[in-house]
């Protein structure tokens, strides 16, 4: 998918999207393969403030330079698109996860990192503290499922293509504050 279909995809699911600075064109391609692609991670940020947090996500920090995904969902339900190709969002995960996907069937518990995730996935940082505690708006949760919709509706993938970064990474948590099984049906809903 080009950045340009990206952008269409996600706008015919019926989501506001903010292109942020040159983000077609930014990304951590130099450092290693964007692809193929086999699904979607979620995340949270652990920050509060939609301008400060899409603005981290895209320059990212010490030791971790942005993209840190390719849009932050914010809790107005708005996808700021702020790279395209490799970002910095998954890091390495559990091979047997990424055979799970790339298959679509249930995952397994993931126990190594072993695989880079960067290569592999579309990722979504979702404005929230993550504590467990802060709120996620309707607004927002709906738009994690129409851009993850979107994604699997343009590559032919169904519900279990969509993941969250707990599921991929061991010692992950995020995204924390809903299911990853509820978000899942929610998308195999839609793409229905």
């Amino acid at each position: 998918m080009s950045a340009s279909k990206l952008l269409k995809a996600l706008k015919a699911e019926g989501l506001t999207v903010v292109e942020v600075g040159d983000w077609r064109e930014h990304n951590r391609n130099a450092k290693g393969a964007w692809g193929p692609v086999n699904g979607v991670m979620i995340h949270h940020t652990a920050t509060k403030g939609s301008a400060s947090t899409v603005k981290l996500c895209r320059t990212g920090y010490e030791g971790l330079p942005g993209p840190l995904c390719h849009g932050v969902i914010t809790k107005d339900g708005r996808v700021h698109l702020i790279g395209y190709g490799r970002a910095n969002h998954a890091g390495l995960g559990d091979d047997d996860v990424l055979r799970a996907v790339i298959a679509e069937k249930a995952l397994p518990k993931d126990n190594e990192a072993n695989t880079d995730g960067n290569a592999r996935f579309y990722g979504f940082e979702c404005e929230n503290l993550g504590d467990g505690d802060d709120p996620w708006p309707e607004a927002q949760l709906e738009a994690i499922e129409k851009a993850a919709a979107a994604i699997c509706r343009h590559h032919g993938w169904n519900e279990r293509s969509v993941i969250g970064h707990l599921e991929w990474q061991p010692g992950k948590v995020d995204p924390r504050g809903f299911t990853m099984k509820s978000m899942r049906e929610r998308v195999r809903d839609r793409l229905k």
